[in-house]
């Protein structure tokens, strides 16, 4: 008899219907997916003239960005560093202007010419990414 209460009550749970379980399966779902945070880590140091940054970053995979004033005809000397994963890069001016654009950098060094004055945003998006970006405005270098 002591048997048998149990296995009624491990019946009434079996029995139970199934969108009881919903809210709580897709409450789970959703607390899962709302606290996956960026992985890795990245460290940004930035030129206390405003003129250049450098990012440093392992295993990362988020994006991230930072923002320099340019004058026309300034130049951007980029320096890439790619140990791993893939690292993408964007230029944008504030007024719609798109200077650069790469996907899947390799380790390389470039200049970008900006041709108009703005506010420009350097967007990096790391996957699983491990190296260093290095932007700096070149007229700062020289001077």
């Amino acid at each position: 008899m002591f048997f048998g209460k149990q296995n009624t009550r491990i019946r009434k749970i079996k029995n139970m219907h199934p969108i009881i379980f919903l809210p709580l399966l897709i409450a789970i779902i959703i607390a899962f997916s709302a606290c996956s945070a960026p992985k890795g880590s990245i460290v940004i140091l930035e030129d206390p003239n405003g003129t250049g940054f450098t990012m440093d970053f392992k295993k990362w995979s988020s994006k991230d960005k930072c923002r320099l004033s340019l004058n026309e005809g300034d130049e951007l000397q980029v320096e890439v560093v790619h140990e791993d994963g893939e690292i993408d890069l964007m230029i944008n001016g504030k007024n719609g202007s798109e200077p650069y654009s790469g996907n899947d950098l390799k380790s390389i060094a470039f200049t970008v010419a900006v041709s108009e004055t703005d506010e420009y945003d350097i967007r990096i998006t790391g996957k699983d990414a491990t190296g260093r970006v290095t932007v700096k405005n070149a007229k700062s270098i020289f001077k």
